[in-house]
C-alpha cells in the first residue's frame, strides 16, 4: 500500500479552485473537495490507476481527470505525490509541473 503524500501548492490549487466553485454553489464545492481525496485515497492501493498525460509521455508523471481538474501526481517507491492541481480547461504548460516538482 502506497502513502499518498500531497504538496503545500497542490493543496493550495484545490484550495483554490474550491473557493470558486463556492462562490455560487458551497455544497458542490465541498462535494468537489470530497470527491477528489477519494479518488486520490485509491492511488494508496492501486497507484497505476491514473493515465500518463500525452503532453508527458516518457517522465514519471501520471494524472487523474476529475472534472472540472486534472490532478499529476508522480510515484516513487511506496509513495504517490500529489503535485499539481489544474482547471482540465486551461492550457497545460509542463513547467508549471515541473517547477513544483524535485524529482
Amino acid at each position: 500500500m502506497a502513502r499518498i503524500i500531497w504538496t503545500e501548492p497542490a493543496l493550495q490549487d484545490l484550495d483554490q479552485i474550491a473557493d470558486y466553485i463556492s462562490l455560487d454553489k458551497p455544497t458542490a464545492a465541498n462535494r468537489f473537495v470530497q470527491r477528489v481525496f477519494q479518488r486520490v485515497e485509491q492511488l494508496a492501493s492501486h497507484p497505476k490507476n491514473g493515465s500518463i498525460p500525452n503532453e508527458l509521455n516518457g517522465t514519471p508523471y501520471r494524472q487523474l481527470v476529475i472534472p472540472p481538474v486534472r490532478i499529476f501526481y508522480r510515484e516513487q517507491d511506496d509513495t504517490v505525490f500529489i503535485i499539481y492541481i489544474m482547471r482540465g480547461e486551461r492550457f497545460f504548460r509542463s513547467n508549471d509541473l515541473l517547477e513544483r516538482d524535485s524529482g
